[in-house]
Formats: C-alpha cells, structure tokens, sequence
C-alpha cells in the first residue's frame, strides 16, 4: 500500500512546510532581537543565543527533512520501544547528579555543553505509542476497563513522573493531547465526564501541594497585588504588548528586553513581538499557527490508515494546544505554566524535537489525498 501510494503521489505538504520555515524565521529573528542585551551583559556576546537558536534550528531541519522519509508507518513498529526509553530519561532526570535544575524545575540532563529535556521526548514518544495502540484495539476504546483505562492510565503515569519535576505546563500539554486523541478514537462522551470531574479535583490538589501554584493564580487575579514578586513578569509582559499598538516600534526596538521582562527569549517571546511588531505581527504568527493547525488536521484526515491519522492528529494537537497555551498566558488568559512558543522560543529540546515532529507529519502528508 504504503509503495503504491508513493508511486502515485511522492511530494510532501510544501505548504505545511512553508508554514513551518515561516514561523521558523519569525523564531530566529525575534529570539536574535529579544535577547541581545541579555546576551551581552551574561556572556559579552550579543549573538550567544541567536548561535545556539541557528545550531538548534540547522540540526533540527536536518532531522526533520531526515524523518521526512522514514514511512510513517515505521514507528508503529518501534513504538514500544520509544516509549521505554522515554520512561527511562524521565526517570533518570530525576536523580540527583544526573538531572539539572533550572527555574526550579528538575527537568533537564545536561549532556556536554548542551541539555535535553526528557518530557519533550516524553511528548513525541506517547503520541506514537497511543496511536499504534489505538489504532490496533479501537474496538476496544468504547469499553472502560478493555480501552479507556489502559490508555488513563498510561498517561497518567508519564504525567505523574513530569509533575514530579515538576512541570505543569509540558504536563498539560501532554494531557490535553492524549485525551484530544482518545476522543477521536472513539471513546464514549460519558468516560470524559467523569474523567473531567476527577480532573478538577486533581487540579485543585495539584495547586494545593504547591503554594507557589496558588501564587500564580492569585498573580493572575490580581498581578498588582504583587508586583515586584509573582506578578512580576506578566506585569512586564503586558507592559510589552500594550505599547505595541498596532504596528509596533519596531524589529529591535523593544524597552521591554531591557532587563524588564526576564529571559524575554524563552517563554514570553510572543511579547516582544507583540511591542516591535504590533498588532499585525502578532495576529501573522497567530494566522501562521492556525494555518499550521488547518494543514495538519487535512493531514490527519486524508491519511489512508487510522494509525496515520492519529499520529499526525496528535502531532497537530500537541502545536496548537502549546501554541494556545504559551500565548494565552502572554496576554494574560491565563496563570503562567512556563511552557515554549513553538519553533519561536529559545530552545535545544524542544525546537529539535519539535522539527522531528514535523517530519513525520511532512512523511503521512506523502501518503495522503491532498
């Protein structure tokens, strides 16, 4: 099938791709301009970051163009064994000696002069794993006990070891994606109502064990409350975007990267693009993503087979849902979870693995009627 297909169509989604290499772009540019003055006042080079964004992003390309032509259907195969080597970074970031902590989080490994964070792979790893185990027993998806709870509690379990970190924001993220994936596989409405119920009371213990998550909510609430401490950066983000009107001040010409808004080159990119490109810029990289999710659902959608489908389904869900997440937070929708902005935020982990991700959607796009 997979040979007949090729012969008939060879061609990847080049417009999956142009959006890619679009918001790619956008990425270099902002993360150069963003944090430049970081750059020289930490490590008297004004282009540290924009060199590692150029490495990170050149390495991924390659891996992305790579994965292009691995059929898809290749990691059917090998799904179980990537999940296990998921589980066992994931354990192994949590080991003192091993795992590195930033930002309070112990979340990454450190591997030479450069790190990896064990939850991105963890979120590629179970997209690939659940739907090859979905696509095998979907007939078993409608039944509790034979479907639904096997797939909860594999989840829940990646998700337990990445709040361990803790990680709230990678957490969600892999959630939300996992359940987007279940429902399209045809779990029952009624298993999610529950599961919802049991989820805000999850939520709520969640924010308990921790003061500083009920910190974050109270600075959402009310950042002004606090805002030399935890309402400190969205305060300084919305400072950002405010400013930005409708065209901006300018590529570069940012006050707010001015040691205003911390490590404006990570999490809080999208405000700096809002402050220098205004309004238009910010609704292009939103329009961009959108795109993005359109041409990934097509994808998913005209794959000839139900494991294609839920894998490009789940590598759609897992950008737009952190796309979502990372901007709403910018703009203040919501607490701060610290999470990446796709292909824009500074980053070695999740920039590659993001890439690879796009690899595999470009290789069932080649199978695909569109």
């Amino acid at each position: 099938m997979f040979k007949n297909r090729l012969n008939d169509q060879s061609k990847p989604d080049y417009v999956l791709l142009l959006i890619v290499l679009s918001l790619l772009t956008v990425g270099i540019l902002m993360v150069y301009s963003s944090s430049h003055i970081w750059s020289e006042y930490k490590f008297d080079d004004q282009f540290y970051y924009l060199k590692r964004q150029v490495l990170f992003a050149g390495a991924g390309i390659f891996a992305m163009f790579f994965i292009m032509f691995i059929p898809y259907n290749t990691w059917q195969r090998y799904a179980k064994f990537i999940l296990i080597v998921c589980f066992v970074l994931l354990i192994l970031v949590l080991i003192p000696g091993i795992g590195l902590i930033r930002g309070g989080a112990q979340s990454w490994i450190g591997i030479g002069a450069f790190s990896i964070q064990p939850s991105e792979f963890m979120k590629l790893g179970l997209i690939i794993f659940l739907a090859s185990i979905l696509a095998a027993g979907q007939k078993y998806i409608t039944s509790f006990r034979k479907g639904f709870l096997p797939c909860l509690l594999l989840v829940f379990t990646a998700f337990g070891l990445i709040m361990l970190q803790p990680d709230l924001g990678t957490g969600m993220v892999l959630v939300l994606t996992c359940m987007v994936m279940i429902f399209v596989a045809g779990a029952r409405i009624s298993h999610f109502v529950g599961l919802a119920l049991l989820g805000v009371l999850g939520l709520v213990g969640l924010i308990a064990s921790a003061p500083y998550r009920m910190d974050r909510i109270t600075a959402f609430l009310n950042p002004w409350e606090d805002p030399l401490g935890d309402g400190f950066q969205i305060i300084q983000s919305l400072y950002a975007i405010g400013p930005g009107g409708l065209m901006g001040l300018g590529f570069g010409n940012s006050l707010q990267k001015y040691f205003y808004l911390p490590e404006p080159q990570n999490d809080f990119i999208f405000a700096i693009i809002g402050e220098e490109l205004g309004f238009i810029g910010g609704s292009f990289v939103i329009l961009l993503f959108l795109l993005l999710l359109w041409r990934g659902t097509k994808i998913a959608l005209e794959s000839p087979d139900l494991f294609g489908r839920l894998l490009a389904l789940g590598i759609v869900s897992m950008l737009a849902i952190q796309a979502m997440i990372n901007i709403s937070v910018v703009i203040g929708l919501i607490p701060v979870t610290g999470i990446t902005l796709p292909f824009l935020s500074y980053g070695g982990s999740s920039l590659t693995l993001t890439l690879c991700s796009v690899g595999i959607l470009l290789n069932i796009s080649i199978y695909s009627k569109i």
